[in-house]
């Protein structure tokens, strides 16, 4: 007696559960590589944790480190922490990180520690990306190793910055990955006109001062090690995080911890 095809219902119709020919030949074909014009499946994008480091600062920092927590995570693939405590850098272990934002200045107390600054030091040479908000500049005044480190710091005997108001931030690097595609636009902050440092730096944007008309850098980029820093005196308080800073912000902490700084 001949065979009959098994068949089952399928939503009330008939299906033939016998395999067509050439149905293997298709799934060899996905397996190698889908033709031009098929559809296939994106990797997932890898997620990077970024540790946020404040807790102390002449600024406000209980007011903009949670909106720097927030707008870094406004890309998917970067999970922020807040570390209230720049003096606990000695003892959290910076391998489980891959970038770190600081975002604190030690003004008129104690610096962290030698073993603060070592943890720091040794997690961006060996990779670790590294990124400075605003008044960072200004941390750690008693060490040297500090200026190679942000490629560029405060110097207290250049002037500070204008005063408070709006000015043009002008992209002046138009094919960085942190860059592409961004225009040049305004924004109400503190134009800091006091950075010093000889180590060589990648300037990303730039602004004119009001007051004596020069240019001076407001986000760079610099090497440590194998390290990558992004830096910007930008985000002077809550009101300076308008939608182009933050992302800038966002772009050049992606770049930083080694990823595309583009969404894909």
């Amino acid at each position: 007696m001949k065979r009959q095809p098994k068949r089952r219902a399928v939503f009330g119709a008939e299906r033939d559960l016998r395999i067509p020919a050439g149905f293997f030949a298709v799934l060899l074909c996905l397996g190698s590589g889908a033709p031009q014009g098929m559809a296939q499946q994106a990797a997932p994008a890898r997620t990077i944790q970024a540790l946020i480091v404040t807790g102390m600062d002449l600024h406000n920092w209980k007011a903009t480190a949670p909106v720097v927590a927030q707008e870094l995570e406004k890309d998917p693939r970067i999970k922020a922490t807040i570390l209230q405590d720049p003096h606990a850098l000695a003892s959290t272990p910076l391998d489980k990180y891959d970038v770190i934002v600081l975002h604190f200045m030690n003004w008129k107390v104690p610096a962290p520690g030698e073993a603060a600054r070592e943890n720091l030091r040794k997690s961006v040479e060996s990779g670790k990306g590294l990124v400075l908000i605003h008044f960072a500049c200004g941390a750690w005044q008693d060490w040297p190793e500090f200026r190679n480190l942000a490629g560029r710091v405060w110097d207290p005997k250049l002037r500070a910055h204008d005063p408070r108001g709006p000015f043009k931030v002008n992209i002046t690097d138009v094919k960085h990955p942190i860059t592409d595609g961004m225009q040049a636009f305004d924004t109400d902050d503190e134009l800091y006109t006091c950075l010093a440092g000889d180590v060589p730096i990648q300037v990303l944007a730039t602004a004119v001062s009001k007051v004596d008309k020069k240019d001076y850098p407001m986000a760079f980029t610099a090497t440590y090690g194998k390290g990558r820093t992004f830096h910007s005196v930008l985000g002077h308080d809550a009101r300076a995080y308008n939608a182009d800073v933050c992302e800038l912000f966002r772009r050049g902490t992606a770049w930083a911890a080694g990823l595309d700084p583009q969404l894909p």
